[in-house]
This record gives structure tokens, sequence and C-alpha cells, in this order.
């Protein structure tokens, strides 16, 4: 009973495992002017927290505490943005829910 010829000539050879990138690096979803946009966004945005940081004193600080809250949401956000296109996060979690997102 020799069933190797049945076998071989149906199954699939086994394919090689992707070759992955130091820490899952890739910039293929961000193309173009995309990417050095949200690199520039992210560098003004951390400009402005450091600016704020800097001010010592102020006689109405409202406006302040509310700038230095956009600054760092806007910062974070755009961090968090760019470790998701640029990394296999993208990937893992699926385009629609990165849109959605």
């Amino acid at each position: 009973m020799e069933n190797g010829p049945v076998y071989n000539v149906t199954t699939e050879p086994e394919a090689k495992a992707p070759r992955r990138r130091p820490f899952g690096c890739t910039l293929q979803h961000l193309r173009g002017w995309r990417l050095p946009a949200k690199v520039v966004q992210a560098i003004f945005s951390f400009v402005a927290v450091v600016c704020e940081e800097i001010v010592e004193d102020c006689s109405n600080c409202g406006g302040l505490y509310f700038f230095e809250f956009i600054s760092c949401s806007a910062f974070l956000l755009s961090l968090l943005i760019l470790c998701v296109y640029c990394t296999d996060m993208y990937e893992s979690l699926g385009k629609d829910k990165v849109q959605k997102l």
C-alpha cells in the first residue's frame, strides 16, 4: 500500500515564513506626502508641549491649561497614528478597525 504518489501531487510545498523587519517597521501604509506630514505634526505638537512647560508664571492660566491639554493630546495621538501605520499593528488590527479608530 504505497500512498506516496497520490499525496505528493495534491499537497503544496511549505511556504517560507515572511521575513520580518526589525520592530515590524514598514512604510507601505503612509506613502507620499502623508508620512512627512505626520512626522512634522508630531514634531510641532512636541515643540508646543515644551513651549508650554517653559511658562513659569501666568495671571490667567485657564487658556494655558487648555493649550497644554490640546498640545499634549495632539502629540500622543500623532505618535499613536505613526505607530499604527508604520508597524505590523496595521495588519493585526485590520484596515476596517484602523479606519474606525
